[in-house]
């Protein structure tokens, strides 16, 4: 599954009642949880145990994928997020619904693949050392590429700022059409330029 090899293949449950025992999740996130995910199963152990070929990386020494049966399809990304937020390891989540699945990650923020059929879904394995693998993974799932100079963490940073100057971009770009006084329109085309250097 997922064209790991089959070295890295467990079949292990994690029970939600243990979950909750575990976790101080409040009444309202037990019952979201509860009401969205019916099952989680740990389905592969990525480690040089596993994978003798990789080595352990300065922060990452093993990568699990936990398979989430959900209940709907339209799920809150929340409870993975919650999940995420409470078991320090670093995991993929395998989240099905029937015969579709999509991949999430949890590296500072959750970043998620499209829905696919379960079959046509491939987690790519490279790296020689588990933080490469990691940083692999987390950007292939997102769908970005991390540039050689940066940690996986910066690349995300750096990737929202983008993304907020683009929309401050657009709102002043729609204030703009919408301004009739030539004044002001200059005012928001000074402001507007300022904030395009900035994205160059």
């Amino acid at each position: 599954m997922l064209g790991l090899p089959q070295t890295t293949e467990v079949k292990r449950s994690l029970p939600k009642a243990q979950l909750f025992k575990r976790f101080d999740w409040s009444a309202s996130q037990r019952e979201r949880f509860d009401a969205e995910v019916s099952r989680l199963d740990f389905v592969n152990w990525i480690s040089p145990r596993t994978l003798p070929a990789i080595a352990v990386g300065n922060d990452i020494r093993e990568i699990f994928v936990v398979e989430v049966s959900l209940k709907c399809r339209d799920f809150d990304t929340k409870v993975i997020t919650l999940l995420a937020k409470y078991i320090p390891q670093r995991i993929v989540y395998l989240l099905r619904y029937k015969d579709e699945a999509m991949l999430a990650a949890y590296h500072t923020q959750l970043f998620s693949t499209p829905w696919r059929a379960i079959d046509d879904i491939i987690l790519p394995l490279s790296g020689l050392n588990l933080d490469a693998v990691w940083e692999n993974m987390v950007s292939s799932i997102g769908q970005f590429s991390v540039e050689e100079d940066k940690s996986l963490s910066e690349q995300i940073k750096v990737d929202e700022e983008r993304a907020k100057l683009e929309r401050q971009i657009a709102t002043l770009e729609r204030q703009m059409n919408a301004t009739k006084q030539p004044r002001r329109k200059r005012e928001l085309f000074i402001e507007l330029q300022k904030l395009r250097q900035k994205l160059d």
